[in-house]
């Protein structure tokens, strides 16, 4: 792999290699782009198959922070950290020391989060070396685990986008499919629930499917079957990708709109998507939730602002929705758009704090 043309191919500013050979922290942190302010975006800890495949995977879901971020008005730039690693078995307190001791060693170009494979204890414990670090416990004075606020999100995007596919925002008898039924999803089904959709579920994991089918009436399929379910909705919910050439020969639903990140496998997806018919909104645009939900944690956090804004994301599908219908355009473009106006229009008007260096958005240095 050639480093260097990685980077330059969509303009990433940092790449950063971190390890302890004591604890066995082998981590990966890029840094996308900072105009919009310092990198925020979580860690990942995952059993990569390769080294390439860790460096790939922090590069592409870096890129999507910055675009996350951007679109959703924050004045936070993009950045990732993937952790290579077990994240049941391979973890340790000495591992998240150090690691924390490199992002403060940033000086605040990188705020980090939890993410897949990784837990509020573990930003715990992050906490103790950095201030630059979101998602810790409330006794932190941080929001804790920001599930609940990303699943609200997808819950108000998904409301959106319903309501260009049927006429209405209601999810009232609408069949809905979940991909994954972790924690995002299984709060996500909870609202879907209580307004009165239908739900069939799946997950590689039998313990998550029985607890959505157990609280929630759901309706349980085998994972390869749910793209192919005669549903109203699909919500990819688990990793990414699943919007592929196989899944678009086979899949029924009018409407697209779920959590995962990166769920075009190629760019060209949303491409055939809106040739189909089929409205998708963005994963980086209607799962944003959780990352605004703790950026407020930058400003001392309030649970009512937070998920206020969070509510936004149906104003934000909408706004993505109508560009698209206008320009004619998929809506995987549109977001791209607005998200790319945004960083343009603000390159060259960065405030003087801003390129001084001084982010100070840590929790405890606004807290003085």
């Amino acid at each position: 792999m050639e480093l260097f043309a990685a980077l330059e191919r969509d303009d990433y500013e940092e790449l950063l290699f971190c390890q302890d050979k004591a604890s066995g922290l082998k981590a990966i942190i890029a840094i996308h782009d900072t105009t919009l302010g310092p990198a925020l975006g979580g860690t990942r800890m995952w059993t990569y198959a390769t080294e390439e495949e860790a460096i790939v995977d922090a590069l592409r879901l870096a890129k999507g922070m910055t675009y996350k971020n951007a679109v959703s008005g924050l004045n936070l730039g993009g950045g990732k950290t993937v952790i290579i690693g077990d994240p049941k078995k391979d973890k340790n307190e000495a591992m998240f020391r150090a690691f924390g001791r490199y992002i403060q060693g940033l000086n605040g170009r990188y705020i980090t989060a939890e993410d897949v494979g990784t837990t509020e204890e573990d930003m715990n414990i992050i906490y103790q070396e950095t201030d630059y670090v979101t998602g810790t416990s409330p006794t932190y004075g941080s929001s804790g685990n920001p599930s609940p606020a990303t699943a609200y999100g997808v819950y108000q995007g998904m409301k959106a986008a319903a309501k260009a596919a049927f006429g209405s925002d209601s999810l009232e008898g609408k069949i809905v499919a979940v991909q994954g039924v972790g924690n995002v999803a299984f709060s996500l089904c909870k609202h879907l629930h209580e307004e009165g959709a239908q739900l069939i579920v799946t997950d590689i994991h039998k313990e998550a499917v029985g607890r959505a089918v157990e609280a929630y009436g759901a309706k349980a399929v085998d994972p390869a079957d749910i793209i192919s379910t005669d549903c109203d909705i699909y919500a990819p919910c688990a990793l990414g990708a699943t919007i592929n050439d196989e899944s678009l020969r086979v899949i029924k639903a009018k409407v697209i709109a779920g959590a995962a990140n990166n769920q075009l496998k190629e760019a060209y997806h949303g491409d055939t998507l809106h040739e189909m018919g089929i409205v998708y909104a963005p994963d980086y645009v209607i799962n944003a939730g959780g990352v605004i939900n703790i950026a407020d944690e930058l400003n001392g956090y309030n649970k009512e602002r937070a998920f206020k804004q969070v509510s936004k994301i149906y104003d934000n599908i909408t706004r993505v929705l109508e560009i698209s219908r206008l320009n004619g355009i998929p809506t995987s473009v549109a977001a791209n758009q607005l998200a790319e106006e945004r960083i343009s229009l603000l390159r060259n008007t960065r405030s003087t704090f801003l390129r001084n260096g001084q982010h100070a958005l840590s929790r405890r240095s606004l807290r003085g």
